[in-house]
Formats: structure tokens, C-alpha cells, sequence
């Protein structure tokens, strides 16, 4: 067999190379040799206005007033959001709001309760 690294996110070992990349065909990871050990996408750390680091289930406030998209009306100040689910892009948090629905925010326009 081959001497090609397993995956560093899902250890598969059916890896392949690829140019100067190797691939999971399990997962879809590509990295570069030697990279096995610097996973940025699982060290990523969201921070709320405060500075206070989020994680998944922590419950939030909205910090102002916020316009929604699509609606004429307002999330106001003072909002409260519970089970937040932290994921990556330009808002970094995905709820659902009493009277909302499901919202994807800011950190910057919340704190940790």
C-alpha cells in the first residue's frame, strides 16, 4: 500500500493526492503535507461585542435595534435568544426568535448572558 497520511478531520484513510494537495474522498478535506497538524476552521473563535467567547446552546441579547430583511418590522433591543448555533460566513450565529422565526446574527450586535 501507499504511505499517504489519513485525513485530519475524519482519519479515513483513503486519501489520495492530488497536484501538492491530498484529499478526503469521505469528508471533501484537502490540506497540504505537513498542514495535518493546523486545523484553522475548528480553532475559529467568535467573540460577542463584549469580548466574551460564544459557544453552541449559550443564550444572548440583541444589543440594538436591528432592521430585518424582508419585513418591516424591528429586533429590538434587549432581545433575548436562546440555543444559539455558531456557524462560519458573515453571520456567525444561527437561532430561532420567539416571533421571528429562525435569524441568522452578528456576534457584534450581541452579548453573552
Amino acid at each position: 500500500m501507499s504511505n499517504l497520511p489519513n485525513c485530519p478531520k475524519c482519519n479515513s484513510e483513503y486519501t489520495y493526492e492530488d497536484g501538492s494537495l491530498f484529499v478526503c474522498p469521505e469528508c471533501g478535506h484537502e490540506w497540504a503535507l505537513g498542514a495535518e497538524t493546523e486545523t484553522s476552521e475548528e480553532t475559529k473563535v467568535i467573540k460577542d461585542a463584549n469580548g466574551n467567547i460564544l459557544n453552541d446552546g449559550d443564550t444572548i441579547t440583541v444589543i440594538k435595534d436591528l432592521k430585518v430583511r424582508g419585513s418591516s418590522s424591528v429586533l429590538k433591543m434587549g432581545t433575548r435568544v436562546k440555543n444559539i448555533r455558531l456557524v462560519d460566513g458573515d453571520h456567525d450565529i444561527d437561532c430561532k426568535i420567539d416571533g421571528f422565526g429562525a435569524m441568522k446574527l452578528k456576534s457584534e450586535f450581541v452579548k453573552k448572558i
